[in-house]
């Protein structure tokens, strides 16, 4: 059955592919990009059309001129640019939220998801037997090993106490069906972790394994802070897990200072009182205080989010695009 860009079932018509790709300062790598998923797009033509969306994420380079330049000579190529740096999470709705296309695949411009693997991810989805096709690293050569052991830690930790199972190595680089993109569409949070997303939205997915590609120019935007601060979103944002510890500890220490003050009351009663001790009180005030201060912190990440929440922000503002309507098919 081929399928129009509402879903709707169009004979004589091939299916729309929609490649969505975030960018933020990618000047160096979107002319290598652009030959690259220019021959992926020819390699599939008979299976399906295609459209490029590039979401520019406030780029300060000349990301935007290209775009413009490549939409200029390329009908299939469509652009939004923000009016400043929204992040990564933001480029990823803006562009799921303007594909029209029947599949949509997410992928990065700088070549690190290799566009060769899109006919595969294609002919399994067009297969029916799955909803979703994703791709993860089975290595990480060339990443630096603190890098990489934090990357294992965030996988197995996030694994054993959030709702969601997220595959160790996952990438942002997925074909959906358009039953899946509106499914994810639903969930119009602001403070947003996609792969915790994909996961919990459900539907059938199939895993490919590759290996790790660094970069074809350019430098990385991820610095290991900011990759922290992703991971704790992550974290906070499928788990109350947290909050139960803090819960926990918190009656723990009161059994723990419960059953201290009957030890301090017997000994007084059968040794005496004693000045002796002081570098453990000392020790043990600092201890609980900075406890006390980091349930606070934990506790205060869900009221934060809980606030951003509540003031129904856009995800992202748009300064100047140009997208296909919905209401129109993939030109070829």
């Amino acid at each position: 059955m081929k399928f129009g860009c509402e879903g709707k079932d169009i004979t004589m018509e091939k299916p729309c592919l929609s490649i969505v790709v975030p960018c933020y300062n990618e000047e160096s790598v979107l002319g290598a990009f652009y030959e690259e998923i220019t021959k992926t797009a020819e390699s599939i033509r008979e299976k399906a059309e295609c459209e490029f969306l590039f979401v520019d994420d406030g780029s300060a380079d000349g990301t935007l001129a290209i775009l413009k330049e490549l939409a200029e000579k390329d009908e299939r190529v469509s652009y939004i640019s923000f009016s400043r740096n929204f992040g990564k999470e933001s480029g990823i709705y803006a562009g799921l939220s303007n594909a029209v296309g029947d599949y949509v695949v997410l992928m990065d411009a700088d070549l690190q998801h290799p566009p060769c693997y899109i006919p595969e991810m294609l002919e399994a989805l067009q297969s029916g037997e799955y909803d979703s096709v994703a791709m993860r690293r089975v290595d990480r050569e060339g990443e630096g090993k603190i890098r990489s052991w934090f990357s294992r830690m965030f996988y197995k930790l996030n694994k054993k106490i959030s709702g969601v199972e997220i595959v160790e190595g996952a990438t942002d680089f997925r074909m959906m069906t358009r039953q899946m993109v509106n499914a994810v569409l639903d969930m119009p949070e602001y403070n947003r972790f996609t792969k915790g997303i994909f996961a919990w939205v459900g539907f059938r997915t199939k895993w490919i394994g590759y290996h790790n590609v660094e970069r074809v120019a350019g430098e990385t935007k991820w610095s290991f802070g900011s990759l922290v601060k992703y991971s704790i979103n992550g974290i906070v944002s499928f788990s109350t897990v947290p909050l139960a510890v803090s819960s926990f500890l918190g009656v723990l220490f009161c059994f723990v200072a419960f059953f201290m003050m009957i030890w301090l009351i017997i000994k007084t009663l059968v040794f005496g009182n004693s000045v002796s001790g002081y570098p453990t009180i000392v020790t043990l005030i600092l201890f609980m205080s900075g406890l006390q201060l980091m349930m606070f912190g934990v506790l205060g990440q869900y009221v934060a989010r809980s606030y951003m929440e509540g003031k129904h922000r856009p995800i992202y503002i748009a300064r100047e695009k140009k997208v296909k309507k919905h209401d129109s098919h993939c030109d070829q």
